[in-house]
């Protein structure tokens, strides 16, 4: 790794999922001292998955894309260190990835199977809507045009820094009236907007077809657990010779003269560095840092930055001779007349460790209203009401899959969270599941986010620049050039663009 002068090469991380600790390992390859500071008893944030009644529940590793050989996930993975060590089976052998069930006459068949590759896509699309061939043209050119340019990495590269995004920052909605597309080819190319929390009306370009692109080339899901995966990255930072605190919270960032110093543990213990990255929502970074220490202005616009919704997931353990594993994902789609999405449900069916039970997993995004009355509660201490609300909310749920998977009998749910769940394990407003809203109408706010008013405080993870997995390392990548500057980045890492 190309060494470069730095005034002082020790860092401090707060917190430990994939974003800080993508960062902690580039940054100790680069020959800093880095420590990462989590509040939990483990690391991996949402990437550490939880065991019931003997079942492995993952929450924020589903499906990953790119990950064939050579493309940017795995690029990613071989610089990081880990690939091999996270077992992974792809998705899609029976032609499909995703598998669209639309609640509306918008689609003849009520159905669209989203396939790997882009030209099976563009086939699937013309199939579904053959008298739209020039729309679905001009959308395939764009989102060719844009996978290119993803899978290449070239935007981290350029002398504009993540302002090059702002170049691709129309609406995709917008572009598909331009081309006068109807309301079904307007709910298809809406999932991947909706997947991370954007309305398609909203949602740039480029976070749009970044998302398509990366499970379009390749789809994979984890044959190990999500903990298992955690393990391996935090494993390889500290064979690199990093360190992870666990089980200690940041209580408050230290700065003087509006220049960070340090940070104050909920333990007391004071740990001082030149160089802190926050790597958990910045809204959650904001409030560890002293009043005096930005100016209202910047406080301002941190906290009026909108948010994705949270996210309410049910796991329930059916049995595995009546529904077998599906090698693709189901999803189930609500849309308005227009086709914009009203309303989305994950399902993905799955082997578990139990060989006579398979795994059943519901995600739906929720708004934090129906949650609020215990918004001033903490994880095991909400009471039976909220538990009672729990049941009621998952059985809603496990009805309404019957509709995809036929009857559901002697099933057992092992688990059920929600946005206030997620709001307690990752210090996430709300319990957002993608952070910062990648909408249109915060663009330049959220592009300007690594970087923030206090002198030697940079922000990582999937806030500052898109979510997800590949989102949160390629974020992750985005700060380090901020801390080191083009010249040594481009250097640096050279190695992972292609083309």
């Amino acid at each position: 790794m190309t060494d470069f002068a730095f005034p002082s090469k020790k860092v401090l991380i707060i917190g430990s999922g994939i974003g800080g600790l993508s960062a902690g390992i580039i940054l100790v390859k680069l020959g800093f001292q880095v420590t990462i500071i989590e509040k939990n008893r483990q690391p991996g944030g949402m990437m550490r998955s939880y065991k019931r009644n003997g079942i492995e529940c993952n929450v924020g590793v589903h499906y990953l894309g790119s990950l064939d050989k050579g493309q940017m996930l795995d690029r990613l993975f071989d610089f990081l260190g880990v690939t091999g060590q996270i077992p992974i089976k792809r998705m899609g052998t029976g032609g499909v990835i995703d598998r669209y069930y639309m609640d509306s006459d918008l689609l003849p068949t009520g159905m669209f199977d989203m396939p790997e590759g882009l030209d099976a896509y563009e086939q699937n699309l013309y199939q579904a809507f053959p008298r739209e061939r020039k729309q679905i043209t001009a959308i395939v050119k764009n989102l060719h045009s844009a996978t290119r340019k993803i899978n290449s990495l070239e935007f981290l590269f350029s002398g504009q820094n993540d302002f090059e995004i702002l170049e691709h920052a129309n609406p995709m909605g917008e572009l598909m009236t331009q081309w006068n597309c109807s309301p079904g080819l307007r709910a298809v190319l809406g999932v991947p907007a909706a997947w991370i929390g954007v309305p398609l009306s909203a949602c740039p370009s480029f976070y749009h077809n970044m998302v398509l692109a990366s499970y379009l080339l390749s789809s994979w899901r984890l044959k190990c657990s999500g903990s298992q995966m955690a393990d391996v990255f935090a494993d390889r930072l500290k064979s690199l010779g990093g360190r992870i605190i666990t089980d200690d919270a940041v209580a408050k960032i230290l700065v003087t003269d509006r220049i960070a110093t340090g940070v104050r543990l909920r333990s007391g213990q004071e740990l001082k560095a030149p160089l802190i990255i926050g790597a958990l929502h910045p809204k959650i970074i904001l409030g560890m840092l002293p009043e005096n220490a930005v100016k209202p202005s910047y406080r301002k616009r941190i906290a009026r930055l909108e948010d994705t919704h949270g996210i309410c997931g049910v796991h329930v353990a059916v049995n595995a001779d009546e529904h077998p594993e599906l090698d693709h994902n189901l999803f189930k789609i609500h849309t308005h007349p227009d086709g914009n999405i009203a309303d989305m449900i994950f399902y993905q069916m799955r082997k578990s460790e139990k060989k006579e039970k398979n795994l059943l997993s519901i995600l739906f995004d929720v708004p934090a209203e129906p949650w609020e009355k215990w918004s001033g509660t903490r994880t095991g201490c909400r009471g039976r009401d909220y538990n009672d609300a729990k049941i009621r909310e998952a059985e809603k749920r496990i009805k309404g899959a019957q509709s995809l998977f036929g009857p559901l009998e002697n099933y057992q749910i092992l688990d059920i969270f929600t946005p206030l769940s997620i709001r307690d394990w990752v210090s996430s407003p709300d319990g957002t599941a993608y952070g910062v809203q990648r909408s249109h109408r915060q663009i330049l706010s959220a592009a300007l986010l690594n970087r923030t008013a206090v002198k030697g405080l940079f922000l990582a993870g999937q806030s500052v620049l898109a979510p997800g997995i590949l989102g949160a390392i390629l974020g992750s990548l985005v700060t380090i050039k901020f801390i080191i500057g083009p010249q040594w980045f481009k250097k640096a890492f050279s190695d992972l663009q292609i083309g």
